[in-house]
């Protein structure tokens, strides 16, 4: 009870009597000898402190820790070495942080500062990243929570034990698997990204459809046998022993092993997964009525609730092709399962470019490829004038993997199509133990076309005047044969997406049904909505030579859809009626008819209690915009792995002082030289450069 009172009259003066008392227990403490505290009290004593301020083990960079992992993955690509050491990134508490950001992200749209995180959230954070570490994770388990969902406040109100069953049975997965399987997609995409093949464009950063599009109209042209195979069925069947052997050529961390073994191997409830009840038809009919009338009827969104995806949004992803729709599931790994899957398909992606570099065969008497494979790509805006097969033609064969899905093209005889399907049967079943059918293994001719991505690939027979000079200098035109690779977007596909979302009706004629997942929403707010959409589907036909057309499909479905449904809320009876007030592009405000006497458009819009109304776009086939044919280079990377190539050639002294005697050579000056001049020339003459200098001298003789 002494130092209290000292602490709180410290501004005045003591009396003598405590003064003796202070100064006496200060001498027979400094007398003591003192004693040396042992280690393991000073790390239990750290460790209490880090549980008790998560704040402190906040020293590093995220953002920089990753990048410098993306650095050594593709510095050390060429060797392909396996990463033995990853714990220590397990065990930095920054990158935990940062996985939970993005799992917030995804979880509710928004992405959390640092600073605005709780400290309690940071305690569970770390318990989670230590159990983590300990191997002792468990994945999946709902009654065991380390670190609840911010959406996920925990209840106190009390429930009875059929419920809390119930509760556990349809629960989804975890928060605190999803914030695990963002740290390990960290830490293992760069590992990986530096060893997969340029041939593989799904689920991988800076690569989507476009690029396999783009790459098919640039590489593609001049095959005339294509193989399209799919192999959804042995890529969804991948046994946990597969895929570990297939991480352990880029990782050698066991704890990170264990932990990715631990989530393919426990097993996952059926309901996580939503997977669909066998129910009979009079049931699905009932259930069907039942989801009808929730989506008609308005629902209120709780506090913490967050809003569902946009209509625009949910309408674009029920376009998904086939190839794209497919996205893989491995016990608890979840966004974890895609990185895997292209894992253990890219022995696959080997063994098609080995069999490519080994297939190819040049020929002096064809127009393209007479050297090398990287001999240039060929220009689709190139007609072909030459046959595609022959004996004294150019053997060759391309390939483009985009998830479970592969196209190859092969420019020579059937026969070595058959040959090429067999091999690639007898692979699959021999490296992943599953054999493929027959059917998911398809042979089809150009001239048929190949629908891959929803676009249908073919080629185009052209006749152009050809001017060439004869024997004797005369100059000799006339009409040649040529043929073109074209890459359409396929209408019934479209048509059938449409029907599909009960948009249309019919097969052959189709005509268009009111949009009635839109009734309860406003005119300003439904052509926002559907602009959104016509925008997206604009801009996934981007390379279609048939864009315009496509497009235009498109903007009549959904332009006529809206009118039908106005004509139904605003009793007009009938679309042309709709067109007639509203116009064509249905940017006019349309009011409804009743007794209520409700102020006008102008009067609401004037005093801010309205949107402006923006008219539907392309509702003119002038609008649209056309097929964009800018050539792929055929060595194309994307832009963030040829930014971390070009950094690690600079960090190399011998490139950068070559680089710098060429600069030299050449007389060219360095940016740096530049600016260095310039500051010098004002602090100096007060100017930037010589020429104000002069201006400003000759203003002053003036």
């Amino acid at each position: 009870m002494l130092f209290p009172p000292l602490r709180h009259h410290r501004h005045r003066r003591l009396p003598s009597f405590l003064i003796s008392i202070v100064s006496f227990d200060l001498s027979t403490l400094s007398g003591y000898r003192r004693r040396p505290i042992p280690t393991g009290t000073v790390q239990l004593q750290h460790q209490q402190d880090d549980e008790e301020n998560p704040y402190n083990l906040m020293r590093e960079d995220p953002i920089q820790v990753c990048s410098d992992l993306w650095v050594r993955s593709f510095s050390l690509s060429h060797l392909h070495p396996s990463f033995p050491n990853l714990t220590g990134f397990l065990k930095k508490f920054d990158l935990w942080i940062l996985a939970y950001q993005r799992s917030c992200a995804h979880l509710t749209g928004s992405f959390p500062p640092r600073n605005a995180i709780h400290v309690s959230e940071l305690r569970s954070l770390l318990a989670l990243s230590r159990s983590a570490v300990a191997g002792n994770h468990r994945w999946g388990a709902a009654t065991h929570l380390i670190l609840r969902s911010p959406n996920d406040p925990p209840s106190t109100r009390r429930i009875s034990k059929r419920k809390f069953l119930a509760l556990l049975e349809s629960s989804p997965p975890p928060f605190q698997d999803h914030v695990l399987q963002e740290l390990l997609l960290l830490v293992l995409e760069p590992i990986f990204e530096s060893r997969f093949s340029p041939k593989s464009h799904a689920f991988r950063p800076g690569r989507s459809p476009h690029t396999v599009i783009r790459t098919i109209r640039s590489n593609f042209a001049g095959y005339l046998w294509f193989i399209k195979c799919d192999l959804t069925d042995i890529a969804d069947d991948f046994t946990p022993e597969l895929i570990i052997s297939s991480l352990e050529k880029g990782v050698g961390d066991r704890r990170v092993l264990s932990l990715i073994k631990s989530a393919l191997r426990t097993p996952v409830k059926a309901n996580s997964r939503g997977e669909d009840k066998v129910l009979d038809k009079l049931t699905k009919r009932r259930m069907k009525r039942k989801i009808l009338r929730k989506s008609r009827k308005k629902k209120l969104l709780n506090e913490n609730e967050p809003k569902p995806d946009p209509y625009w949004l949910r309408t674009f992803f029920s376009f998904a092709p086939e190839e794209a729709d497919w996205v893989p599931r491995y016990g608890h790994c979840g966004i974890l399962s895609p990185l895997l899957a292209n894992i253990c398909l890219t022995d696959l992606d080997s063994w098609m470019e080995d069999r490519i570099s080994k297939y190819f065969r040049p020929s002096k008497l064809d127009s393209i490829w007479k050297e090398s494979m990287d001999d240039g790509c060929h220009n689709p805006a190139w007609p072909e004038f030459v046959p595609s097969s022959g004996p004294e033609k150019t053997r060759r064969m391309d390939y483009v993997r985009y998830g479970s899905y592969i196209l190859v093209g092969i420019r020579g005889p059937r026969e070595h199509a058959v040959e090429l399907r067999k091999d690639l049967i007898e692979f699959c079943e021999t490296k992943f133990g599953l054999r493929l059918e027959n059917s998911k293994v398809e042979i089809e001719h150009i001239t048929r076309g190949i629908q891959f991505l929803d676009h249908v690939i073919t080629r185009r027979v052209i006749y152009p005047t050809l001017h060439y000079t004869a024997t004797g200098g005369t100059v000799v035109s006339r009409k040649g044969v040529g043929t073109l690779l074209s890459v359409t977007a396929s209408l019934n596909q479209c048509i059938s997406q449409f029907r599909r979302l009960e948009l249309v009706k019919g097969d052959k004629d189709p005509e268009p049904l009111p949009c009635t997942p839109m009734l309860y929403s406003g005119q300003a707010h439904t052509n926002s909505q559907m602009n959104k959409l016509l925008e997206t589907m604009a801009d996934w036909y981007k390379y279609a030579d048939n864009r315009k057309k496509i497009v235009g499909l498109c903007a009549y479905v959904i332009r006529s859809s809206i009118a039908k449904l106005y004509a139904a809320r605003y009793r007009l009876k009938s679309r042309a009626k709709v067109y007639k007030i509203a116009s064509r592009d249905l940017s006019r405000p349309l009011r409804e008819s009743t007794r209520n006497q409700s102020p006008e458009y102008a009067d609401l819009l004037r005093m801010g209690l309205v949107d402006a109304i923006d008219g539907v776009q392309f509702s003119h086939m002038s609008m649209i915009p056309s097929c964009d044919y800018t050539p792929f280079p055929r060595n194309w990377v994307p832009e963030h792995e040829g930014v971390i190539r070009e950094y690690i050639k600079l960090q190399d002294p011998k490139f950068f002082f070559e680089l710098r005697k060429s600069i030299k050579n050449q007389q060219l000056s360095v940016p740096q030289d530049d600016i260095s001049k310039l500051v010098w020339k004002f602090k100096v003459c007060g100017t930037f450069g010589r020429e104000t200098h002069g201006n400003h001298v000759r203003l002053g003789n003036s």
